[in-house]
């Protein structure tokens, strides 16, 4: 008698106090990625320390992988993130250099990380891949710039940069490659391929309507960006990106606007807008294979020419019965949906490089095309130097937070103040609250792994050779829970 159904809310609220298993999709990328940067890691950092003994050398030999191919989320697979390795790679050298000089004194070294945790930050804004490997930027001048001083160092860090970086390149293209995803581009060009066969069927009167317009809708949801991977989106500030995210936001409305007409098409359709809707067609299918590359982008002249025949011969034919209204609306939609077009194909000539085919649309839809590419990017980071902007905010934040954890550091001379630095660095979050939950976790296991390294120093003391053998199955191990665990 003293037992009572559990009410479904206390079920529910245990289960949310519990850690989600982590998906099998979720963890295969985080256990190809620990293969990969263990493998890039350890493939320089045995042959410095044990065969050249250049105990500098090893450590920025296992550093850089762990930087680059760990703590920053690099967009896109194999060789997209391989050549954005390499292109990050002079920036690097540069900061290793500037936080090198910079290591002489604690002021001067935090004054550079002031200046170069804002200059970062804001420089991420520019696309995926500059935010891509913005951690890895601040961790190259984080670990440089920590005593000591030992500008005499210097080309073994670069050499060991050099190497470190090469293994990142060789791994990420040879080593377990994550498999391609869809790119945007290719996205839009489904979308068209899916209109132009759309408007064929429903013309020959051999498809539904309601069916069809369920179909464009869903491939016009499939061009937000939010269900784009980060690493894919078009969101840089080069004119390419730029146009191929105009294109994605005018496909999905000529996608939304013949979903609306799909169920007014029955057959026989008015002789103009026929014509039409077979020209739309057509140069849905060619700008579909100009985005995959089989033929040049076409024109918009072509639609807007298809247009002004339309507007001159639509109507209201003289023989026809019944109630007008639905044929003008049909019209309407028709018109609007071949604006869009033309902003579809304006926009798709520029991703595919033409820079000036706008002329005859309004200035203000593609003012960017025919801007050069660092005015381009002053634009971008000028929009964000405001204090109204969230990317200065968190820049702000995120430079002084670190400054002052440098100062802090190297006035209290802590001897391993790099990691006050790598834990700012990587807890800190956007809003408080998150910034709280991520410091709860990390404590834990912070407290964990210390316990762990206790039990390990005390059994194994001055013994080397336990910690080389067991330094590639803990690398294995952490750096395939880390992604999916989390901070802890």
């Amino acid at each position: 008698m003293w037992h009572r159904e559990r009410p479904a809310g206390h079920a529910r609220s245990w289960r949310t106090l519990l850690p989600e298993q982590p998906s099998r999709a979720d963890s295969a990328p985080a256990v190809r990625g620990a293969v990969r940067v263990t493998v890039a890691a350890v493939a320089g950092f045995y042959p410095a320390i044990h065969l050249l003994d250049r105990p500098v050398l090893a450590l920025y030999t296992l550093f850089v992988p762990v930087a680059f191919g760990l703590l920053s989320p690099l967009p896109g697979a194999g060789r997209r993130r391989a050549g954005t390795v390499l292109r990050a790679m002079p920036a690097a050298a540069a900061l290793i250099t500037l936080g090198t000089s910079l290591a002489a004194a604690t002021w001067s070294a935090a004054l550079g990380m002031l200046l170069v945790g804002f200059v970062l930050v804001v420089g991420a804004s520019l696309g995926p891949r500059a935010a891509g490997v913005v951690p890895a930027l601040q961790l190259c001048y984080i670990l440089a710039c920590f005593p000591p001083y030992a500008p005499g160092t210097l080309s073994d860090r670069l050499a060991g940069l050099a190497v470190g970086a090469t293994a990142t390149v060789l791994c990420e293209r040879l080593l377990l490659p994550e498999p391609e995803r869809p790119s945007y581009r290719s996205r839009v060009a489904d979308g068209l391929e899916l209109a132009a066969r759309a408007v064929r069927e429903l013309l020959r009167g051999g498809a539904d309507g309601r069916e069809t317009a369920e179909r464009l809708r869903a491939a016009g949801r499939e061009l937000r960006l939010s269900r784009t991977a980060p690493g894919t989106r078009p969101t840089g500030a080069g004119a390419r990106d730029r146009a191929l995210a105009q294109a994605g936001y005018a496909t999905r409305r000529f996608l939304d606007l013949l979903a609306v007409l799909a169920p007014q098409l029955r057959p026989p359709v008015d002789l103009p807008s026929a014509v039409l809707l077979r020209g739309l067609a057509a140069a849905c299918a060619d700008e579909a294979a100009a985005l995959r590359g089989s033929r040049p982008a076409p024109g918009f002249e072509r639609i807007e020419e298809m247009i002004e025949r339309y507007a001159a011969a639509r109507g209201v034919p003289p023989d026809l019965r019944g109630d007008p209204h639905p044929l003008l609306r049909r019209q309407s939609t028709l018109l609007a949906a071949a604006v869009s077009a033309v902003t579809v194909s304006a926009a798709l000539a520029l991703t595919v490089g033409r820079r000036r085919p706008t002329t005859g649309l309004p200035v203000e839809e593609f003012w960017y095309a025919g801007a050069s590419t660092p005015r381009l990017w002053w634009v971008r980071i000028a929009d964000h130097l405001t204090p109204r902007s969230v990317v200065f905010q968190n820049a702000v934040r995120t430079a002084s937070g670190l400054a002052l954890a440098r100062l802090v550091a190297g006035s209290l001379d802590l001897s391993h103040g790099f990691w006050v630095l790598l834990g700012m660095l990587t807890l800190g979050r956007t809003t408080a609250g998150a910034t709280w939950s991520a410091v709860r976790s990390a404590t834990a296991g912070t407290l964990v792994g210390s316990l762990a390294a206790g039990v390990l120093l005390v059994s194994a003391g001055d013994a080397t050779e336990v910690y080389a053998a067991l330094l590639v199955p803990m690398m294995l191990v952490a750096f395939s829970a880390g992604p999916v665990g989390g901070p802890a």
